[in-house]
């Protein structure tokens, strides 16, 4: 599976907003990770509807949009004409889940599941058949800067055998402390789509950050 970087709009610089997704474009990124919050299902609010209408306006980046917010199925629709291309919800946030997924195909977007750190895989395994992508969190959601917690790997492990078993082809998303020193266990592992925050928005040069990034993605393809 092709290795894809999405870094994380919530550490961007909101002064520079424009600038800086033309950076990480320039780097070579082709997704933007869209962490949207409601404060209910995470403590924190960050960004909307608005912000992603208006940056969709000047991007051609995959948005990759993460629903952290309660009952996802009400907003389907909305993030959809907002120009999300994948969206993400967790299954600890809508009591029907299958509801979501649907709601989501008939859109003809990408559909991703979500599972907080200590949400078992065995809760999303019902699903895995109707998702393009499967998001593991390494850090508790709702806050950025935290440090990555390695043992979430086993959670990757056990979702490739299912793949296999399956014979399924959802992409794994790692989203949660990734920084240059432990990439290249993350994709030892078997995920294919990295979400870096800080990482790549906190540099001093955000598009030489980017290319650094997709250079250990490329030579871990190999």
């Amino acid at each position: 599976m092709k290795n894809i970087l999405s870094p994380s709009l919530l550490a961007a610089d909101f002064t520079k907003l424009g600038q800086q997704l033309e950076q990480i474009e320039k780097g070579g990124a082709k997704y933007i990770h869209l962490d949207v919050m409601d404060g209910m299902f995470v403590p924190n609010i960050s960004f909307g509807i608005p912000v992603i209408q208006s940056i969709r306006k000047s991007s051609n980046l995959i948005f990759d949009v993460h629903l952290m917010i309660v009952e996802p199925e009400r907003y389907v629709e909305a993030f959809y004409k907002a120009g999300a291309d994948i969206i993400n919800f967790h299954v600890e946030a809508t009591k029907n889940p299958a509801l979501v997924l649907s709601k989501i195909k008939n859109f003809g977007v990408k559909a991703g599941i979500t599972i907080k750190p200590n949400t078992p895989v065995s809760d999303i395994v019902p699903y895995l058949e109707d998702v393009d992508m499967v998001l593991i969190m390494t850090v508790e959601p709702g806050f950025g800067g935290q440090k990555f917690m390695p043992e979430k790997m086993k959670k990757v492990e056990e979702l490739v055998k299912i793949r296999e078993q399956k014979n399924l082809s959802f992409d794994i998303e790692i989203d949660g402390g990734v920084n240059k020193d432990n990439i290249r266990e993350i994709l030892d592992a078997g995920v294919n789509v990295v979400v870096a925050g800080s990482a790549v928005f906190g540099a001093e040069n955000v598009e030489k950050s980017t290319k650094e990034f997709l250079s250990i993605l490329q030579e871990k393809e190999k």
